[in-house]
């Protein structure tokens, strides 16, 4: 790839029936462009988990994503309510999602720890009353 590829999804927090799809289309995306297999499924992963949180917790976002030869980005950007404390929020098994997202199967804590696991960085910037940015990366060499 001789040009960097870039992807815009907005993720919409106001239904849940359409979460995950941005991940789908990311997933779809890198097939065709013949990216591993294996770095696919770790990219959709840690894409989907984030896409997740932008609906529990902040009413949606957007996800950016650009791959280059190197490397796929994934940037997600809300405008949610921030997150307090980010080392506590990575504990696995740590959730503030409210008991009507849990009982659907969401909100089990392993949103942010599986973000981290699958990508080869991750980096959270969030400002509480604002909003939260998360960039991830996972190298293709």
């Amino acid at each position: 790839m001789s040009e960097a590829l870039t992807l815009h999804f907005d993720v919409n927090g106001e239904d849940f029936t359409s979460a995950g799809q941005a991940s789908v289309r990311f997933k779809k995306n890198m097939r065709e462009l013949g990216v591993d297999p294996e770095i696919i499924r770790r990219a959709s992963i840690a894409m989907y988990e984030g896409e997740i949180n932008m609906v529990i917790h902040a009413h949606g976002g957007v996800a950016d994503v650009n791959v280059t030869e190197d490397a796929i980005e994934i940037i997600l950007t809300d405008k949610g309510p921030g997150i307090p404390d980010i080392e506590k929020a990575m504990q696995e098994g740590y959730s503030t999602a409210p008991d009507n997202i849990r009982s659907l199967g969401f909100g089990a804590g392993m949103g942010l720890p599986n973000m981290k696991r699958y990508t080869d960085e991750m980096k959270i910037e969030s400002t509480v009353g604002v909003g939260t940015t998360v960039t991830m990366k996972i190298k293709l060499k």
